[in-house]
């Protein structure tokens, strides 16, 4: 899970949310309804660009919240980052990781070692505050060109699942 610790000292290993992880987890909104306008707020990106929500009026626009701690992501990410080469230059999409990792060196650190490339923020506070990410870990959504959600998946994706986003850009 996102923010896990070791905890323990007496040699076993045991793992352990932090209280205002898991506190924030317990708030965390349900996945968006199929529909549902979603808007996005400015970022600055791991790379140093901006993410500028302008950028994204008439594309499509996935948005996948991962963390280097969290299991599932570590299964999951593999696969975005192969859709991400995939399709990277087609037109008329775009996709925004964002780490949910305590600090945003810790998440470029953790994307430089694996060598993925697709693009990602960290999510600070002001982010968190503007698109609260929906309860649980990973959270992959895809917006149509409408600005609306077409796509709402919490969980581990398999790559047939990360492939069958691309039906929605075109």
């Amino acid at each position: 899970m996102a923010g896990s610790v070791l905890a323990g000292w007496s040699g076993q290993r045991a793992w352990a949310q932090p209280a205002d992880v898991a506190a924030a987890e317990a708030r965390a909104p349900a996945l968006p309804a199929i529909g549902v306008l979603w808007s996005v707020p400015p970022m600055e990106r791991l790379d140093g660009t901006r993410f500028e929500p302008a950028d994204t009026e008439g594309r499509v626009l996935v948005l996948y919240w991962w963390a280097s701690t969290c299991p599932f992501c570590a299964v999951t990410s593999p696969h975005i980052e192969h859709f991400w080469r995939t399709h990277a230059t087609q037109p008329g999409w775009l996709l925004l990781g964002l780490s949910i990792d305590r600090t945003a060196d810790a998440a470029r650190r953790y994307l430089q070692q694996r060598g993925y490339t697709f693009p990602s923020a960290w999510v600070t506070p002001e982010v968190q505050r503007a698109m609260p990410k929906p309860k649980g870990l990973p959270i992959t959504l895809v917006r149509g060109r409408d600005g609306r959600i077409v796509m709402a998946e919490r969980g581990q994706l398999f790559p047939e699942d990360v492939e069958g986003i691309a039906r929605f850009l075109t």
